[in-house]
């Protein structure tokens, strides 16, 4: 009887692994060296207008696009906006239900969670930010014969707009991730299919000369970390 790695071996649908093993040395290095920088992200709502090259943009969503998915289904597309009318729109748009969210369907609890940020329904950031990324997931794959289904749509789309986050910071730029909810209005701005529901708004560019961002601190890992 075969092992598993023998059935692979025989399969044309395999291919050797491309890995190259660090010591411990490197991989500490490596790591330590990863988390100062992912450490360095900060959400930020002042963006400066200075351009973002389209090749950055792409290589960002390309890494993103890397991500692990159920049955390597891949349920995500990403738009990335930078047509000024398309961003008025979609600051219009946002604004309205944002409006709404701050006068009426935000507990008094979610209110006062978020005052330390200063935040309210004003987004001037989705028309100054260079850029829009927003986050799609497939909620099902669209085929000529009608439905296919995609598997863990909700954990494959946010592993992926993780390394999308991680990529902007490596990419020496900063972001916001949105959530202006209900997102509708995403998908009939941008004219996406039926399959498709809006999964995050990230405006991506540089910070605004003299950005401040509020005083917080991450949790410990002694409070993120549990080791058995």
């Amino acid at each position: 009887m075969f092992t598993l790695a023998a059935k692979m071996q025989h399969s044309d649908s395999f291919i050797p692994l491309n890995f190259k093993e660090l010591d411990e040395e490197q991989s500490a290095s490596s790591c330590n060296a990863f988390y100062e920088l992912c450490n360095s992200r900060r959400t930020v709502r002042t963006f400066s207008t200075k351009p973002v090259p389209k090749a950055i943009v792409e290589s960002i969503i390309k890494t993103a696009g890397t991500a692990p998915s159920g049955a390597h289904k891949q349920p995500w597309h990403f738009c990335a906006v930078q047509n000024p009318l398309i961003k008025s729109k979609i600051r219009e748009a946002a604004e309205k239900e944002e409006y709404e969210n701050y006068h009426g369907r935000m507990s008094e609890a979610w209110l006062e969670d978020l005052r330390k940020f200063g935040t309210n329904h004003i987004k001037p950031f989705l028309e100054v930010a260079p850029w829009l990324i927003v986050v799609f997931k497939e909620v099902y794959e669209a085929t000529t014969d009608g439905k296919a289904t995609n598997y863990y749509v909700n954990e494959s789309v946010g592993i992926a707009t993780g390394m999308l986050l991680n990529a902007i910071t490596v990419a020496g730029l900063v972001s916001l991730t949105h959530t202006p909810s209900p997102m509708n209005f995403l998908a009939e701005i941008l004219e996406r299919p039926k399959n498709e529901r809006a999964y995050l708004l990230i405006p991506v560019g540089y910070p605004a000369k003299g950005t401040l961002v509020p005083d917080i601190k991450r949790k410990d890992l002694s409070e993120i970390m549990t080791i058995h």
